[in-house]
């Protein structure tokens, strides 16, 4: 197992970033092709991608400098810290959706963008979010936030995997 990974942690950073992409293009998608429009809680779960995807380019720059290579290891955990908070933030989510705890107050709204909505928009309307606590999409009982969940762990271990490989090679 450990050779398998091997490629993927010496180059985590740039691993770090594509996946960081892969999540955001995945969001997208279903927002533009299948019209799931993003909740509020939905929305925070992509800024932290979008914070590690500038964290592993900047981190991808900085180890190349002179001096830059001792911030390998730190860089590593950084992005650890940062998945972490994405698992957070999509375990939240998740949570939410199931009705273990409530949402925040301005979570809630019609869910899909229909024409109606898009009409009344352009007649001075207001805009109104999907609600946090229904799941958009649910695949082998698990919704977009589970998923991502489960992808933000995957990728903190990773993250931490790398970090120790780092560590080793100091």
């Amino acid at each position: 197992m450990q050779s398998l990974l091997q490629p993927f942690l010496d180059r985590w950073r740039f691993v770090a970033l594509v996946a960081s992409a892969a999540m955001l293009a995945t969001a997208h998608a279903f927002q533009t092709f299948a019209g799931l429009a993003p909740c509020e809680l939905c929305l925070k779960q992509r800024a932290v991608y979008w914070v590690a995807g500038a964290l592993a380019a900047v981190s991808m720059i900085i180890v190349r400098l002179p001096g830059g290579p001792r911030f390998r290891q730190a860089s590593c955990w950084i992005l650890a810290l940062v998945f972490l908070a994405s698992a957070g933030v999509a375990g939240y989510h998740a949570g939410v959706e199931w009705k273990f705890w409530p949402g925040p107050e301005s979570c809630s709204g019609a869910g899909k963008v229909t024409a109606a909505a898009l009409t009344d928009l352009l007649n001075g309307g207001g805009v109104k979010m999907p609600a946090c606590d229904h799941p958009a999409w649910i695949f082998a009982g698990l919704s977009m936030a589970g998923w991502n969940t489960v992808a933000s762990i995957v990728l903190v271990a990773l993250s931490l995997a790398a970090a120790l490989r780092e560590r080793g090679k100091a």
